[in-house]
């Protein structure tokens, strides 16, 4: 049966049936690589400028988040060939000089993310066995190899492997999320309040300038952008011409899952605690749960936040691995075809598991500190590849001008051109 044939099948058995487990499963993995660890520094660096900034973000995140990925998974879905991934599309519509410019682009955005989360992992741990249970840590060398090969063991069972185990590990991070924000409500108290003003913010900057500054910090905390693809890909070969319309249905699930949970945890925490309490752990960086934790002196949350750490991190190595196994494939691939030669995928696939396997241990060894630096610096890349990207195919290629003329799209380019500029700003400063 032939791919034309087997799409409208799957249109077709997909409008019968609604939605499928197959649907959850992608939107609690889109869910499970958006939230992360960034999540537990979302609440000190959103709001640390009050409550005003704050509750404009809110309101703010969902259509922020949900147009650009959304337009991110349409451009994927444009290539002619059904398996085609973000690379290859790339290809197809801007050419191969910058198919293979933005393919490096896009891997090395996602790749040292991946770096971090190796060291994130290691360091977490490390710090539970010795604090937590009071036992010696084995040495960085071996903790850090056995965490990299436990991940990477889910890796080796396939993306749809992936998928779920992202989706699994969800349940218990959404839980012990919305139990924290529950056990807060009873300390909630009226110093944020106090900083609602539609001029200034609690940190004293303008209103405007706070959440100029704060744009990037919504963007990557519900950025999901390294799973997109393999989510189009799936989506299409399961729902060929239909896929558009389940790929926005499931995208709007995860994010509306993602706004009303995360930002409840947010709200609770801002809540509990006063502007100063914030300045004082962004001085400390230290995750809001470590801040909680010390503040109220709660065993329970220093136990919880550890764990809720783990498997947050555990989650966004997953879903940015797919990211960053898709950048690694391309550039290799594009690189062979140059040539004249070619690779088989799963020889493709064993060289790219070996890389990643070999540098994230390096790195999680080593420990270094200018992590923070690289992610910044492929946040600009990052925000360029999901806002600016789809919306220039908009207007330049055949099969993506069917989505013109929407207001979406204006809005989509403006939080884009705000979140590169604000980094740069952020990087000048």
């Amino acid at each position: 049966m032939d791919n034309s044939q087997t799409g409208t099948l799957g249109t077709v058995e997909a409008a019968a049936k609604g939605w499928q487990k197959s649907d959850t499963v992608w939107m609690l993995g889109l869910y499970g690589t958006a939230i992360g660890a960034g999540v537990l520094f979302l609440p000190i660096n959103a709001g640390a400028g009050g409550l005003m900034p704050l509750i404009i973000m809110a309101l703010l995140a969902f259509p922020m988040t949900f147009f650009a990925h959304r337009a991110l998974t349409r451009f994927v879905l444009s290539g002619k060939n059904p398996g085609a991934d973000i690379t290859d599309v790339v290809e197809e519509h801007f050419g191969r000089g910058a198919g293979k410019i933005i393919t490096l682009l896009y891997f090395f955005a996602i790749y040292p993310i991946l770096l971090m989360y190796s060291v994130a992992i290691t360091n977490t741990v490390d710090n539970f066995i010795v604090h937590q249970l009071g036992l010696v840590a084995p040495p960085r060398a071996l903790l850090a190899l056995i965490l990299i090969i436990g991940m990477m063991t889910v890796v080796r069972f396939g993306e749809q492997m992936i998928v779920k185990a992202m989706s699994v590990l969800v349940f218990p991070f959404v839980a012990v999320l919305m139990l924290l924000a529950v056990y807060l409500v009873p300390h909630w108290h009226g110093a944020a309040l106090e900083t609602l003003s539609f001029s200034h913010s609690s940190n004293g900057s303008t209103l405007w300038m706070t959440l100029w500054l704060a744009i990037p910090v919504m963007v990557f905390s519900f950025n999901h952008s390294p799973i997109i693809s393999s989510f189009a890909v799936a989506k299409r070969a399961e729902y060929g011409a239909g896929a558009e319309k389940r790929c926005s249905r499931i995208l709007a699930s995860a994010h509306l899952m993602m706004v009303v949970t995360v930002m409840f945890f947010v709200f609770s925490c801002v809540l509990s605690l006063s502007p100063a309490d914030l300045q004082a752990a962004k001085a400390q960086n230290i995750t809001i749960l470590s801040y909680l934790a010390n503040h109220f002196d709660v065993p329970m949350i220093a136990w919880l936040g550890p764990i809720v750490a783990i498997v947050a991190i555990t989650k966004s190595f997953l879903g940015h691995y797919l990211g960053a196994r898709e950048g690694f494939n391309g550039m290799v691939v594009k690189s062979l075809r140059s040539r004249g030669k070619s690779i088989t995928p799963q020889k493709m696939n064993r060289i790219t598991t070996l890389f990643m396997l070999l540098t994230t241990w390096l790195v999680a060894t080593l420990n270094p500190s200018i992590l923070g630096m690289i992610e910044t610096l492929g946040g600009p890349v990052i925000a360029m590849i999901l806002f600016l990207m789809p919306m220039y195919a908009i207007q330049k290629v055949p099969a993506m001008r069917q989505y013109s003329g929407k207001i979406s799209n204006v809005f989509v380019v403006i939080v884009g051109v705000l979140a590169i500029s604000s980094i740069a700003y952020s990087l000048l400063s």
